[in-house]
């Protein structure tokens, strides 16, 4: 009689051990999901805020150069000295903007070329950004600029 209990106790501690273990299991999975979802979508704002902004940036742009006979500024603060100003900051210092860089790598006074790019590729974007003169919007794989 004795050992019959001890082997039921056995067993009660192994299924305890086995529905601990399977708890960890379906939680760990559900986070893993959880994680991946927040993870898109993240993606998918940080990208339309990253298009935003740039369309931001040229309509600045492009309303400077119908204010000054044509003329785009040579340099990115010109827009940032008039009143009112054409741009509430200078998106293009060091910091990045949620998940994204942005520069101009060409700003001249017959046109512009300005970038968004991902700070780190497929985590914080997938899409890198180019607007042109003109206000062209065009979008690439991220990864392709690597």
């Amino acid at each position: 009689m004795i050992k019959s209990n001890y082997k039921i106790m056995i067993n009660d501690k192994a299924k305890s051990f086995i529905t601990i273990m399977m708890v960890i299991a379906l939680t760990a999975l559900l986070l893993r999901v959880a994680i991946d979802r927040i993870i898109k979508v993240t993606i998918v704002q940080n990208e339309a805020n990253a298009a935003a902004t740039l369309k931001l940036i040229s309509a600045a742009l492009e309303n400077f150069a119908a204010g000054n006979a044509g003329a785009f500024p040579e340099d990115f603060s010109e827009l940032l000295k008039t009143t009112p100003a054409y741009l509430d900051k200078d998106y293009t210092s060091p910091s990045s903007i949620k998940g994204y860089d942005y520069n101009c790598s060409r700003l001249e006074k017959t046109g512009y070329t300005c970038h968004a790019i991902p700070v780190n590729c497929g985590l914080t974007g997938r899409l890198a950004y180019t607007v042109t003169t003109g206000g062209l919007l065009i979008s690439e794989d991220c990864k392709t600029r690597e």
